[in-house]
């Protein structure tokens, strides 16, 4: 692996331009070993003093206060919550974040999953949801966008940037994971293609854009950076499986008004 740079290297959509955002990577960290670069991710085993540090470098890219970059308690739900400010005590357990409030920045943390930054700039509404498979299939993004109507946003005008995830070819799974979604829906059997013996290869951010675009948000997009398949850039849990590795480090997403 290549050594981590000191500069942050948020990646940003055009979707979302006027608004101000960024899918960070690994770049610009204060962590080492298996965590090398910006993890973000208190739930690991990394030094907190250390995780700390770099979601306060997060914090400053954004430009905010660190009592102003806001999470939540992920938990693969479909939940969502609104915040208004500093991040409550305890965090809420959600896995949608809105806010209208000017000056706060709320992120959401992934691995592999799917981070999606969502903004009707017209209304002064903004969101973060963590939607990985079971979050998507239970409807995280649908309620996230319901919470920005109940807001004020305009479902018409919202636009959604779906960043870096796992890709279709780095996504296997068993024939009881398809059994789930088909049971669900049998169009989505489009998003998995044949692997190995009764594996499947699965699109996760495709599945992420046709449920955000059938629940109205026309203008969405996958930046199509895959985590498993990065490095040096991202922090992918299945590859740490892959690789024996005993933790792994998560990448922040956030997005302010």
């Amino acid at each position: 692996m290549s050594p981590v740079t000191t500069r942050l290297e948020p990646l940003t959509s055009d979707l979302l331009e006027g608004v101000a955002h960024g899918f960070f990577t690994r770049q610009g960290g204060a962590s080492s070993g298996i965590f090398e670069g910006l993890n973000c991710g208190g739930g690991s085993s990394d030094q907190a003093e250390i995780v700390a540090l770099n979601r306060e470098r997060v914090a400053e890219t954004m430009d905010v206060p660190i009592s102003r970059l806001v999470t939540v308690h992920q938990t693969h739900s479909a939940e969502a919550v609104v915040v208004t400010g500093h991040t409550p005590d305890p965090r809420p357990r959600a896995d949608g974040i809105v806010t209208r409030t000017p000056g706060t920045a709320i992120a959401i943390l992934t691995a592999d999953c799917q981070p999606v930054l969502f903004a009707d700039r017209e209304a002064g509404v903004i969101a973060a949801a963590h939607a990985g498979w079971r979050g998507a299939l239970d409807g995280v993004l649908e309620r996230t966008i319901e919470v920005m109507e109940a807001e004020g946003a305009t479902r018409g005008r919202i636009r959604a940037a779906i960043g870096p995830s796992i890709s279709q070819r780095a996504y296997e799974v068993g024939p009881e994971f398809i059994d789930r979604f088909l049971d669900h829906d049998p169009e989505t059997a489009r998003f998995f293609i044949n692997g190995e013996g009764d594996r499947y290869l699965f699109d996760l951010p495709g599945y992420g854009l046709m449920r955000l675009r059938t629940a109205g948000v026309e203008a969405a997009e996958w930046t199509r950076h895959c985590t498993y398949s990065d490095p040096r850039r991202f922090y992918s849990y299945r590859r740490s499986l892959h690789e024996g590795e005993v933790d792994y480090g998560r990448l922040i997403s956030a997005i302010r008004l």
